[in-house]
């Protein structure tokens, strides 16, 4: 996407000595604008920025199970009719302690190398082969300890075995290998997609999400800790303690536990509110990451699904004129009104999809995150029901309210876990399943609460708050939303709507005008002919009318006075300026055709020239997208070449048909990637403006030897 017109400017010192470019330029000076497309983009999203913060928040996670795996034997002995807490450990072989133990050192290097990687300290391809390495040795250590200990290897001949129990040591040796196992394999993914070259080798992170692990980190040493000093104060075995800690941290309070000492009970005060909000704060990091960052990547995959269908509808349709750019005619002399008339409703359309896509993507959302959040709840139930069947005789309805109680954070406490594996299940499934539910109502707010706001102003609306709009046309409205747009289709923003009437009357604010600094700028007197009779003109309310008033831009009437050299770079200047304004907004940006006509005029693109815009096709294979990025290449070497002559007119150098197209409804729109459009005009104005200013450069340098 980045490329369409970014790739058509080629750096000049790939040019060949003698076009008047020299050689000595660095290549970093023209950046080359590369971009995936948007399919592309999010599916390989997961892979660079997913996937490391996952395994930067689950790897300590496994490692903290390690240390709960390591500090307590794995076997209790429990007399018949006594409970759990009473129960003697029995000393584990001396062998499985070593194994143990080196496998947490491996794991803890291998957590070390990860976050110095995030943290930018080691290379890529130094920390994450050890990381993946380590952590796979602590899978195949823990696998093994726990099959020895399965066997024969751990039972005597003293006591019947039917009064031993696996104490929640062993519980916890299970959980951390199935998340080293996890974390690992799915940094292997990152690994490869980058070794391929799909992305660059280092994590596509902010400086915000690298810190993920560190607060991951810091919030399980306060909990670890915190379980230590507690059993000490309240004479508590350590991983009850810890279970102690996790449902205290949670807020959900069963009550099984609780500080009955004056340490203990001073000690929670500062305890609790240190761990939550660190628990909170690692929560809004992940909630950051899979909403606010993971939008844009998930919006362009949706959007790109919805402008595939809507293209195949509206080119099967009595509407496929839209999409056909107007034919030139030699001594056509009204050619541009026609075509820039067929753009704005072609943009209208993409709007449209965009409008859909936004909707789309809310919602799939919301359906992805409850369906983690249902799983989640299911498969707790079920492993709940099957760890207290043999201690509280539990159900698996029993378990399925226990746990929608405690995911909830209700926390009655008319049941909860009392066996080993059941409060050591519940330390690794609360830490998974109750920052899915945060999310879940971090989605649910926008889409179920936008549609419950939306539906009571509609029916407020129709009767007793006033409206803007009649009584009937609220009526409709409120009637098209409740039967998801089956009733009064054509009634409220369908493409239809944009397509038959043409876009709504644009209220856009004008920007202020820029002519005053410019002047402010130029040096000594200025001629006739320079850009600010053009900026004036740009910048007047005329170039704001709606397209109903005035379907012409005004920057097409200055074509031919369109400025060029010096005045050229103080007006890119101007714009960038204006658009940096923009990015810093609370709010995104969305510009309107006109807007975009202009910038575009500025980076050397007309949308009144049909020979640039291409028709899109209902169904394109892959050979033709291949043909048409072929070509599209071909259009940029004969445009570089043509400017490396000294010629200015593109067709008598390249042909008509090697000129590269596009649409504003195809893949490779400025609509259609996963960058904002400030961003994607900025970066393009930038690299106008290195161009520009090389090019003058360039002219002034050639100057003395042509007057010699």
């Amino acid at each position: 996407m980045d490329g369409f017109i970014g790739q058509s400017r080629e750096r000049p010192e790939q040019r060949e000595k003698g076009k008047g470019y020299p050689d000595s330029r660095a290549t970093h000076e023209f950046p080359p604008q590369k971009g995936p497309t948007p399919t592309l983009a999010g599916r390989w999203w997961l892979a660079s920025s997913a996937f490391p913060l996952i395994a930067g928040t689950l790897g300590p996670v496994a490692s903290a199970f390690s240390i709960c795996a390591l500090v307590r034997p794995w076997r209790q002995h429990l007399p018949p009719n006594d409970s759990t807490e009473s129960a003697a450990y029995v000393q584990d072989p001396i062998w499985l302690t070593v194994v143990n133990a080196v496998q947490l050192a491996v794991a803890v290097i291998s957590n070390l190398f990860l976050l110095l990687n995030m943290t930018r300290r080691v290379r890529f391809t130094i920390a994450q082969p050890i990381t993946i390495i380590g952590w796979y040795l602590s899978v195949i250590c823990l696998v093994t300890l726990l099959s020895l200990a399965s066997s024969t290897a751990l039972k005597g001949s003293e006591q019947p075995e039917s009064d031993f129990i696996w104490s929640q040591s062993f519980y916890y040796a299970i959980w951390a290998t199935i998340l080293y196992f996890l974390v690992a394999s799915l940094l292997v993914f990152t690994f490869w997609g980058a070794h391929s070259g799909h992305y660059s080798k280092d994590f596509n992170l902010s400086t915000s999400q690298r810190t993920l692990m560190l607060q991951t980190i810091v919030f399980l040493a306060h909990l670890l800790v915190g379980a230590l000093v507690f059993s000490a104060a309240e004479d508590w075995s350590y991983l009850d303690a810890v279970y102690w800690a996790d449902v205290t941290i949670f807020t959900v309070g069963f009550g099984d536990f609780a500080p009955t000492t004056t340490l203990g009970r001073a000690l929670l005060f500062p305890y609790a509110l240190i761990g939550i909000i660190s628990l909170a704060l690692i929560i809004t990091s992940i909630r950051t990451m899979l909403i606010e960052r993971g939008r844009q990547q998930i919006h362009a995959r949706v959007q790109e699904r919805v402008r595939r269908r809507v293209v195949q509808r509206v080119c099967l349709s009595d509407k496929n004129n839209i999409l056909t750019p107007v034919t030139v005619d030699a001594g056509a002399t009204d050619t541009p009104a026609p075509e820039l008339k067929r753009r704005r409703s072609e943009f209208n359309l993409m709007r449209e999809i965009q409008r859909k896509a936004s909707r789309r993507r809310r919602w799939t959302a919301f359906f992805v995150s409850a369906a983690c959040w249902i799983t989640l709840l299911l498969l707790g139930a079920f492993v709940f029901s099957k760890c207290e069947k043999s201690y509280g005789n539990w159900t698996y309805y029993e378990s399925f309210y226990f746990s929608y109680v405690a995911l909830l954070t209700i926390g009655y406490g008319d049941f909860a876990p009392t066996s080993n594996s059941g409060r050591s299940f519940f330390v690794f499934w609360s830490l998974l399943a109750l920052p899915s539910a945060t999310i879940l109502i971090s989605s649910a707010g926008d889409t179920v609460g936008s549609v419950i706001q939306d539906m009571t102003i509609l029916l407020g609306s129709v009767t007793i708050l006033p409206a803007e709009d009649d009584f009937n046309h609220s009526l409709k409205r409120l009637i098209h939303r409740f039967t998801f747009g089956q009733v009064f289709p054509r009634s409220h923003g369908t493409i239809h709507d944009i397509e038959s009437h043409g876009p709504p009357r644009r209220t856009h604010t004008p920007r202020p005008s820029h002519v005053s600094r410019l002047r402010e700028r130029k040096m000594g007197a200025a001629k006739c002919d320079t850009p600010s009779k053009l900026i004036n003109s740009a910048t007047h309310s005329e170039r704001w009318r709606g397209p109903d008033q005035n379907p012409l831009p005004v920057h097409q009437t200055h074509l031919d006075n369109f400025p060029t050299g010096h005045d050229l770079s103080i007006l890119l200047v101007s714009e960038i300026e204006e658009v940096a304004k923009h990015i810093r907004e609370s709010k995104t940006r969305r510009y309107t055709f006109d807007e975009w006509a202009w910038y575009l005029r500025l980076i050397g693109e007309h949308e009144d020239d049909p020979r640039s815009h291409r028709k899109m096709l209902a169904f394109e294979n892959r050979q033709q997208v291949f043909q048409r990025r072929y070509d599209h290449k071909k259009w940029k070497k004969g445009k570089m070449q043509a400017r490396a002559d000294g010629l200015e007119q593109l067709p008598s150098i390249v042909d008509e048909g090697e000129q590269r197209k596009w649409s504003w409804v195809d893949d490779q729109s400025p609509l259609s990637g996963v960058k904002e459009e400030s961003e994607w005009i900025l970066a393009q104005l930038v690299h106008k403006l290195k161009e520009s200013l090389w090019l003058t450069k360039d002219k002034l340098d050639r100057a003395p030897s042509e007057s010699a």
